[in-house]
């Protein structure tokens, strides 16, 4: 008989006691999400900052549940660690991200669902959650719509240099000269996303209609009729693919193989005067290694909403690099988008109250087993 290790034992009895905990009676949620202040009253659908509490707060407290928001994430005396010891569920999102270390894990002995309001769960240490028995579950396909517009209009922002010309206009200036000599056209420009999910397809069908080359590196082939759609070749080697664009998009999750992926050396291959479009997260790339390559104009413009960490602090050196059309993260959090997460949100609560299934495609960590695009 083999024998079975003391590690997989306390890996088993973690999940059963995560699961026994998973009964009926009033759980303790709390939801992590950005402060609007005087913003919120200007739209009666704004649900995703930490007054409009995703719209779920009367649902929950008619049901006996106990719901606190916070926008204080940071630090051992924030608000949220003085409810990491009690709480059932946490809820955060990207553009806010509560950073759910194996320290904090480790202190929720109650915890047993971790929710995104959004897409991308890399603000969690998945490991220590699945070791946990953690379920950890977001709202795919929330806001794929959103962000992929989002890059469609950096890509055409950085193409056309527009920001020296909108800088002008309100600054009383008129130099046409200044704009125009790093200014092109997007048609017959080679444009290839990193990665061709759920955002990467979108994005690569609304550049078709542009007459770009669009390539795309992931590590799944789209089928043919697919390809056929969107129009964009296959690059099975990413080195291989990096010097034939004149536009790199990224839209590859953030996991322990893409952390730091773009550093001075994978820079180094891009072609010079290479542009770059990142929504998908800062952690991908070197911030050093990006804000040197625009300086010395190696990478002619970088745009994207996403830094490590978030909140960026007011010394990151992408907000004084220069050619760059960096945002805060906002690409994923339009009104339509937060309408989408916010009813996804209350659908898996709902189910988690009754002990129902999750939709099969927003599990991240399901009884200790990673999503593929994680592992």
């Amino acid at each position: 008989m083999k024998r079975v290790s003391a590690s997989a034992i306390r890996s088993a009895s973690s999940l059963l006691a995560r699961h026994l905990h998973a009964g009926a009676g009033s759980k303790k949620i709390v939801g992590v999400f950005y402060k609007a202040n005087e913003y919120a009253s200007m739209n009666p659908n704004f649900v995703g900052c930490v007054e409009g509490s995703l719209g779920i707060r009367d649902w929950l407290e008619s049901q006996g549940h106990q719901y606190i928001v916070t926008d204080d994430k940071e630090g051992p005396n924030c608000e949220l660690e003085k409810h990491i010891p009690d709480l059932h569920v946490l809820i955060s999102t990207p553009f806010h991200p509560a950073y759910v270390t194996a320290e904090r894990i480790k202190k929720a002995k109650n915890l047993q669902l971790l929710l995104t309001a959004g897409i991308g769960s890399d603000h969690i240490d998945l490991k220590a959650a699945a070791e946990a028995g953690l379920t950890v579950a977001e709202v795919t396909g929330s806001n794929v719509v959103s962000v992929a517009e989002d890059e469609l209009m950096r890509i055409l922002i950085l193409v056309r240099n527009f920001l020296p010309g909108y800088h002008q206009a309100i600054s009383g200036e008129w130099n046409v000269a200044a704009i125009a000599h790093r200014a092109y056209d997007l048609e017959g420009k080679t444009v290839g996303t990193v990665g061709a999910g759920r955002i990467g397809r979108l994005l690569l069908q609304r550049l078709k209609p542009f007459n770009s080359n669009l390539l795309y590196h992931d590590r799944i082939k789209m089928d043919s009729e697919l390809e056929k759609q969107t129009g964009a070749k296959f690059e099975e080697d990413l080195d291989a693919m990096l010097p034939k664009c004149d536009i790199i998009v990224i839209n590859t999750p953030l996991t322990e193989k893409t952390k730091g992926m773009f550093d001075k050396n994978k820079i180094a291959k891009l072609k010079r005067g290479v542009l770059i479009v990142n929504n998908a997260r800062g952690a991908i790339m070197d911030t050093q290694a990006v804000a040197d390559a625009c300086s010395s104009g190696h990478v002619a413009g970088y745009s994207g909403d996403v830094w490590f960490p978030q909140p960026a602090p007011k010394d990151h050196p992408w907000r004084y690099m220069p050619n760059h059309a960096m945002t805060p993260h906002i690409s994923g959090t339009t009104i339509d988008a937060q309408l989408r997460y916010a009813a996804g949100v209350k659908d898996m609560l709902d189910k988690y109250f009754k002990g129902e299934e999750f939709p099969a495609q927003n599990y991240i960590v399901k009884e200790g087993e990673l999503a593929p695009q994680y592992r």
